[in-house]
């Protein structure tokens, strides 16, 4: 059995800020060429479907947030204790028993209830901008919209759509190499949500509403309830993990779509499209393109060992572009019959994304209403990419249109 550090192979700088768009696609590409694997600074990267589904499923390997902050310090304070209970991190029977507990409340039928509330947020948001015929549709829509639901989901005033946004943006910063630097913003927005949350709590514990926080503090299963701090930091975890991350899928989303303008008239003519369209969307250009891992004691794949404490990024990138599991994986197509693999944008095995259905929800209604409104969609200028560094999204996307 070979040790992976003993392998020779190809290099793979992740942090490289020069790898986005196309630049990122042809990398990979050239990766995976190679082999199954490459490496990495701090550890290794898996490049295809069948290892990637191994690493993300086996039980002896967790997210590496605990690894992370060993890495940069910390030890102490309000961000350590947010990684610490954040569900990402909790395995066996306490991983279990939140999942039991919070699931319910993120079932499809659970998320329909939220359907109408994103067509009438995607609604003023469209027609603020109707009569430009062009705008930044990040600006515009993808990144107003989905903190706009999570506000609703959550039980919050949408007026406080804006505070939802800044924080989520810094708190999901921790799974990022800029860790270090931004330490002190991020625990600041720690803090002030904690607080915020706090007060939701107990307003919901008072008066409960029809949303996540009443939900969650009705959840029971055998006579088991969340605490509140567990209920606190599970908010937190559908903050972080549904507002940048849908905001950039829908950015590229329409990115891609107006590269393809037969495909954009072909989803405004059939609407029944848009489950197949945003599930082509999280293959193509998946928003978290690396899942990491770490593993929990010495574990064997194909002949290597990867020993205790080795860090594995599982690349949904080249995962979802399997040949093996695709056909024509690297031709972008909402018509397309792509069987049952499902992307691996959204992880796999315990640790699948919590609120998948609720995101796949949201990119759903903004397709349908965006292709219903809007026609001749083009590109106005070039994309702003971001960098590939936790979730890659897009900084600006100038689109112009005409209103049908």
């Amino acid at each position: 059995m070979t040790v992976v550090s003993d392998l020779e192979l190809p290099a793979f700088d992740y942090s490289d800020p020069s790898l986005r768009g196309e630049r990122f696609h042809a990398t990979m590409a050239e990766l995976r060429a190679q082999g199954w694997l490459a490496s990495m600074p701090l550890g290794f990267v898996v490049l295809d479907r069948e290892a990637g589904e191994f690493f993300l499923r086996s039980k002896r390997l967790t997210f590496p947030g605990m690894k992370i902050a060993e890495v940069f310090g910390i030890e102490d304070g309000p961000l350590y204790e947010e990684i610490r209970r954040n569900i990402l991190h909790v395995n066996g029977d306490d991983h279990r028993r939140l999942r039991n507990l919070v699931n319910p409340a993120f079932t499809p039928r659970a998320v329909e209830r939220y359907r109408p509330a994103m067509r009438a947020y995607l609604g003023e948001l469209l027609d603020a901008v109707a009569t430009d015929g062009r705008c930044d549709l990040v600006a515009a829509v993808a990144k107003p919209y989905p903190s706009m639901v999570i506000a609703t989901v959550m039980g919050a005033p949408v007026a406080d759509a804006g505070r939802l946004w800044h924080w989520s943006n810094l708190i999901q910063r921790q799974f990022g190499m800029s860790l270090f630097e931004e330490r002190e913003a991020i625990e600041r927005a720690v803090v002030e949500f904690y607080a915020y949350c706090a007060e939701l709590l107990a307003g919901r514990r008072a008066s409960p509403g029809d949303d996540l926080i009443s939900t969650l503090i009705a959840a029971e299963q055998d006579g088991d309830r969340l605490s509140d701090v567990e209920l606190v930091n599970l908010v937190l975890n559908v903050l972080i993990g549904g507002v940048d991350t849908t905001q950039s899928q829908l950015a590229h989303a329409v990115r891609l779509l107006a590269g393809h303008p037969d495909q954009w008239e072909l989803l405004a003519a059939d609407p029944s499209l848009a489950p197949a369209a945003v599930d082509e969307v999280l293959r193509f250009e998946p928003i978290t393109p690396f899942t990491a891992r770490i593993a929990l004691e010495d574990v064997e794949y194909r002949d290597v060992t990867f020993p205790e404490g080795t860090v594995v990024l599982v690349s949904a990138f080249n995962g979802n572009r399997d040949p093996g599991a695709y056909d024509g994986p690297d031709r972008f197509d909402i018509t397309a019959a792509r069987g049952t693999a499902k992307p691996l944008t959204f992880g796999a095995g315990i640790h699948y994304c919590l609120g998948a259905n609720l995101a796949r929800a949201e990119l759903q209604e903004a397709l349908v209403l965006l292709s219903a409104r809007w026609t001749d969609l083009a590109l106005d200028g070039e994309p702003a990419y971001g960098t590939i560094d936790g979730i890659y999204g897009l900084d600006a996307l100038p689109v112009r249109f005409r209103e049908r």
